[in-house]
């Protein structure tokens, strides 16, 4: 049994003395414990060596102390497994040397052996479950096919990804196409997290927020209900989708656990959009941080308020910023803690 199990009452829709805390990317740069490892092993060997991961993962469970443990991993390890080159270059992000642009492209793109190609993330959960002792759930995570296809698609990072949406429009075959083998290894990976322990998973969909909303349903949405039909029976599923505010209402009839909300929807719009029965996470503005630390407690206070202490879980609207103090991270945690005392 998990001694604090908050997070999963609250994805149960069970009352609770107060709602459950954690932050996207809390294992991560703004932790300078985190930060003396990355000094010494590049990011992929992070993330492929499962003592690195755990010990990443559960270091904000000691130092910021939130409800949930989150795996350190990536969303590029799914497209690195079909057989995608992916590069991580230092201020530049993630780089895709030969980029997806043809459908010749598509056809060499693979759905892989799951334990050959990612082995070593089931061996990072089966390592944090261990370290966390049952203290905290597990979660585990991929991105959405969207996400992974922008990636693939314009090579790089981007602030429109205008080239993976004009393949899209142009190629609308070859683009489904590689979308269907992200979805199919992307499930069978999840289920493969499911089975070694992590306790709920959550779908990042990073750059859904780039897509009018039918675009949105057709290239986004209908590849991750694929996924969230294929882990509910199996496990909590919570989606996120970063800008995605207009797909709330779709996204609220599917079997997803919980939805993730970004700081630009209101907690109010947010329940309205959902039918106000589903679990929402969110939605503190990561920059908000920076605050000075009173000014954090009273703005978490007021967010819980907000949206209600049942069916919710606090968290920032995205992943933590670099340049947070750790004990602003601490406060936010602590905030939620003391609501109701």
């Amino acid at each position: 049994m998990i001694k604090n199990d908050l997070f999963l009452s609250a994805l149960n829709n069970e009352k609770v003395e107060r709602p459950p805390v954690w932050m996207m990317r809390q294992a991560g740069r703004y932790l300078p414990e985190f930060r003396a490892l990355r000094d010494k092993y590049d990011f992929f060997t992070r993330c492929e060596t499962p003592e690195l991961a755990a010990e990443i993962t559960v270091q904000p469970i000691r130092i910021v102390q939130p409800d949930a443990a989150i795996l350190f991993s990536d969303i590029l390890v799914v497209p690195r497994a079909m057989g995608i080159h992916v590069e991580l270059k230092d201020n530049l992000g993630p780089i895709i040397p030969n980029p997806i642009r043809t459908m010749e492209q598509v056809d060499q793109v693979f759905v892989p052996n799951i334990q050959e190609t990612l082995g070593y993330v089931m061996d990072a959960v089966k390592l944090t479950k261990e370290m966390l002792n049952d203290e905290v759930p597990l979660i585990g995570f991929a991105g959405s096919p969207w996400t992974i296809f922008c990636y693939a698609v314009e090579g790089k990072g981007s602030k429109s990804f205008d080239t993976a949406k004009g393949f899209c429009f142009s190629n609308p075959v070859a683009a489904h196409t590689l979308l269907q083998k992200i979805t199919d290894t992307t499930i069978l990976y999840l289920k493969e997290k499911v089975k070694a322990g992590v306790n709920a998973v959550q779908i990042f969909d990073s750059w859904g927020g780039m897509l009018s909303p039918a675009d949105y349903q057709e290239f986004s949405w209908k590849y991750i209900n694929q996924i969230v039909e294929a882990l509910a029976e199996e496990t909590k599923v919570i989606v996120f989708g970063k800008g995605c505010w207009f797909a709330l209402g779709e996204m609220a009839k599917s079997k997803a656990s919980a939805l993730g909300v970004d700081w630009t929807c209101s907690a109010r719009n947010a329940r309205y959009l959902t039918g106000g029965n589903i679990t929402l996470q969110g939605n503190f503005d990561p920059s908000r941080l920076l605050s000075p630390i009173p000014t954090i407690k009273k703005m978490v206070h007021e967010m819980i308020d907000a949206f209600g202490k049942d069916n919710y879980i606090v968290n920032l609207g995205h992943g933590i910023l670099p340049n947070i103090p750790v004990d602003h991270a601490k406060a936010f945690i602590e905030a939620v803690k003391e609501y109701n005392q």
